[in-house]
């Protein structure tokens, strides 16, 4: 092992990038709940600020991925879909098959700049999630309890305040509801037969209500809908917990564009749209799987500098009075400061862990089977 994964390795190295997450998180939270003054006399500025806001704290898990890791991301798409990255509102829809996906998203929203106007449709339990859900609600993120009776008034309301947001939003979608698994792929290909769908290999049966009624919601304002398959070179599943500890993967996306001229108005129409999208998405993964590439040109998007010094910038203001307060503590020597020490330094571990844990397929929940997820399909 060299010096520098040595480094990345260490537990007091990965301590002290998660208390300048967790820490800045809480102050750009505070600052996000000042900024709600300013949304009934100017409902655009606070949009911006918030923008902002946000681009700060997602962009130290960005600097993780880029800079921390090393981790490379490879586009196989042509220049005339490049040239339009960041110019225009849009959906994406992702295939949702690893822990890190969501990370990768963000890294190629962050390099065309619309990492912190990014949006996404997501479950309702992460509203209670400390940082990630408190910042999302300050975005005006999407929440739904995938519960299509109880979700339909809050969702079209939420999409349709989107309608006149002031900076360039990539809506992220996971159609497929949750993340692959053999067993929720046994279950959603059961679905798919009682249905006489087609079968899929490496996806989960795509549930087109959320995809129709976003559509929906934003006709007029969201321009094209983008098609993203992701995978990772030599079947490397990643982990944000790899991430962390500093281990480099390289990911390969192969992107799309579909204008919404395209794509049918008739919400039949559009989910079948949806689900031969799908099976296109299929086609391409047992490509991937035979070739260990996707078809079409590649361009490797330049990571930018400015997610390292947001970190930067961070970790100064927080790390300076840390790392001082820790001495005056051990140098003073007493019992009790030092044991009240290493008990928080224990609580922001633990605390850091289990955001950590938020990621993890194994604790991802999965309604497929139910009564109700089977009539959101």
């Amino acid at each position: 092992m060299g010096l520098v994964a040595w480094l990345k390795s260490l537990f007091v190295l990965q301590l002290l990038i998660g208390f300048v997450f967790v820490v800045s998180g809480l102050i750009i939270n505070f600052t996000q709940l000042c900024t709600c003054v300013l949304w009934p006399f100017d409902k655009q500025l606070y949009r911006r600020i918030n923008t902002r806001l946000s681009y700060s704290l997602w962009s130290q898990l960005v600097m993780l991925l880029e800079w921390w890791s090393g981790t490379e991301c490879t586009l196989y798409t042509d220049q005339a879909t490049v040239d339009k990255f960041g110019k225009e509102h849009v959906i994406i829809i992702l295939n949702h098959n690893f822990e890190v996906d969501f990370l990768c998203g963000w890294t190629i929203c962050e390099r065309y700049g619309v990492l912190g106007s990014s949006k996404v449709l997501a479950k309702h339990e992460l509203l209670k999630v400390p940082l990630i859900g408190w910042t999302w609600y300050f975005l005006e993120i999407v929440f739904c309890k995938r519960k299509w009776e109880e979700d339909r008034d809050t969702v079209f309301s939420g999409l349709s305040r989107l309608r006149d947001y002031p900076e360039y939003m990539w809506f992220l979608l996971y159609c497929e509801g949750t993340r692959f698994t053999e067993k929720k792929h046994q279950i959603s290909m059961q679905v798919a037969e009682s249905k006489g769908l087609p079968k899929l290999k490496y996806h989960l049966l795509p549930r087109t209500k959320g995809f129709t009624t976003t559509l929906q919601c934003l006709k007029g304002t969201v321009k094209a809908v983008y098609d993203v398959t992701l995978n990772f070179k030599d079947k490397q599943n990643p982990t944000l917990l790899g991430i962390v500890n500093g281990k480099k993967y390289k990911a390969d996306l192969s992107v799309r564009r579909f204008s919404v001229e395209e794509i049918p108005d008739d919400e039949k129409e559009c989910a079948d749209w949806l689900h031969k999208l799908y099976q296109e998405k299929d086609a391409l993964q047992e490509y991937y799987e035979k070739e260990g590439c996707y078809p079409g040109p590649t361009i490797i998007p330049k990571r930018r500098v400015w997610t390292l010094l947001n970190f930067l910038f961070w970790a100064t203001i927080l790390l300076s009075p840390l790392i001082n307060f820790a001495w005056d503590v051990f140098v003073s020597g007493s019992p009790l400061l030092i044991i009240g020490f290493m008990i928080f330094l224990i609580v922001a571990s633990v605390a850091v862990r289990r955001l950590i844990g938020v990621t993890e397929v194994k604790k991802t929940g999965s309604s497929y089977g139910n009564v109700e997820a089977k009539k959101e399909n």
